[in-house]
């Protein structure tokens, strides 16, 4: 059981000495002083200065943070957050987890002593397992496309109040498509519906690390009560935890127990059980006998709606349609690598005051863009165009104006810029060795045409899936 203090800390400012004789103003200006000499000060009065202290639950060592702005909340919880959060760990081991805000106002600090009760055992300290769910991952933050939208409704069906038809929930998809962030926001959506209910999420590392310490602290009865006490059950990572035989076979005994008390249970892997090597043929069993629900690679329409929601709640950031559209076709590897491309975008936008422009993130992505483009060749895609107009190969080269060659000829120009790392000069000389102007003007005439004529965009998509896929 805990017992909080609060203490007023209106005008506490984080990034400065306040004067407040608490322990957590003390680690902060410890930790301020060594990101202060590791980050420079221009980014450190830029980002760390402005964070305010909110309150610290302990239940679940989440320690919240304010920030001016929600960019500003953004930008320092991609950038950040596992930096602070390592940090706070290493000089006050009750936080687990950070929480970026943008709030405006006073803030509050609730510092936290753990009080132990006669006759308590350590199994029921209820900060034995804590919930360690990120604010942003929530069901309306998560974007449905054809690619989620069944495991999106398996996850809400697992935390509604009646009980699901399945169990376990299997999570299954590449790395960064949002499996995380369906069980985070499992785990949000429970805990609102049944506000008493007992819910561990965790990942397969942990759970093994936490089963190990038991084992050597002769506390592996109380570790195994703690887990069969849950009502929600989540593992994520699950691919991490075959191979070591004792951990299977608690893992297994965990899921059949609770399976049999109508409890919930939900697993996330990079692979479907089938998959899974050095798996316990037994535990195989249990994961495929639920909901087995697949995320595939977002589609270009979801990478786009994504990009969409998240500028929609930033209207003082001017983006282009084109660019989020360059964006959405070139970051295509995982969201997370998307998400970040575009917080880099707007941060170096916002410090700059350079307006962004599809040229601004060429530039500044370009480590992310080149990681992420599949290696499309000018041959290939002059080979796909001749193919879908019916020319033959060499008129790509050829001198011939007429409309019925020049224009696929530019549309191939177009597409060599869009799809490739080339320079205009380079593309210029696979095409007949034209000088870049003329590429120049059959990118910015494609891009006119393709907004003002149905049919010409129409061919420019047919021909960006042909060579994507």
């Amino acid at each position: 059981m805990v017992s909080i203090e609060a203490v007023d800390t209106t005008a506490n400012n984080l990034g400065e000495t306040t004067g407040l004789n608490t322990e957590l103003d003390q680690i902060w200006a410890t930790i301020c002083t060594g990101l202060r000499r590791d980050l420079g000060a221009q980014i450190f009065g830029q980002w760390i200065k402005p964070i305010k202290l909110a309150q610290f639950e302990a239940t679940i060592g989440e320690l919240q943070l304010v920030v001016p702005s929600e960019f500003a909340a953004n930008w320092i919880r991609d950038r950040y957050a596992d930096r602070l959060t390592l940090a706070w760990k290493s000089h006050f081991p009750d936080v687990r987890s950070l929480t970026f805000s943008a709030k405006a106002g006073a803030a509050r600090i609730a510092k936290v002593k753990q009080v132990e009760l006669s006759g308590q055992n350590s199994s029921e300290n209820i900060s034995k397992f804590r919930l360690d769910l990120d604010a942003r991952m929530t069901f309306d933050q998560f974007i449905a496309g054809n690619s989620n939208v069944l495991a999106l409704n398996a996850a809400q069906r697992v935390a509604a109040p009646e009980k699901p038809l399945f169990c376990p929930l299997y999570l299954q998809s590449s790395t960064g498509q949002g499996k995380t962030h369906l069980m985070h926001a499992i785990g949000h959506a429970y805990r609102i519906e049944f506000p008493g209910a007992r819910i561990i999420y965790m990942s397969a590392e942990r759970f093994m690390i936490e089963f190990v310490t038991a084992m050597r602290r002769n506390e592996a009865m109380e570790f195994k009560a703690s887990l069969r006490e849950a009502d929600l059950l989540m593992i994520d990572d699950i691919q991490f935890i075959v191979g070591k035989n004792s951990t299977q076979e608690e893992f297994l005994h965990t899921v059949d127990a609770l399976i049999s008390q109508g409890k919930r249970v939900v697993v996330a892997a990079d692979r479907p059980p089938q998959a899974l090597d050095g798996v316990d043929q037994r535990l195989l069993s249990r994961l495929s006998m639920g909901l087995v629900a697949d995320i595939q690679s977002a589609g270009l329409e979801l990478r786009r709606d994504i990009l969409k929601h998240r500028l929609a709640g930033m209207p003082h950031q001017k983006v282009s349609d084109d660019v989020v559209e360059f964006l959405a076709r070139t970051i295509s590897r995982n969201l997370r690598e998307l998400e970040g491309g575009l917080n880099k975008l707007l941060a170096y936008a916002q410090l700059t005051g350079r307006d962004i422009t599809r040229e601004l993130a060429e530039e500044q992505l370009s480590d992310i863009l080149s990681a992420c483009r599949r290696r499309i060749t000018i041959d290939e895609i002059q080979r796909t165009v001749c193919e879908y107009y019916r020319l033959e190969r060499n008129e790509m080269s050829s001198k011939r104006r007429a409309r019925a060659v020049a224009r696929p000829r530019q549309v191939a120009m177009y597409l060599a810029k869009v799809m490739t790392p080339r320079s205009y000069p380079e593309i210029g000389r696979k095409f007949g060795g034209r000088d870049h102007s003329t590429v120049i003007h059959a990118v910015k005439l494609v891009e006119q045409l393709r907004g003002e004529d149905s049919e010409m965009d129409n061919d420019v998509r047919m021909l960006l899936r042909q060579l994507e896929s």
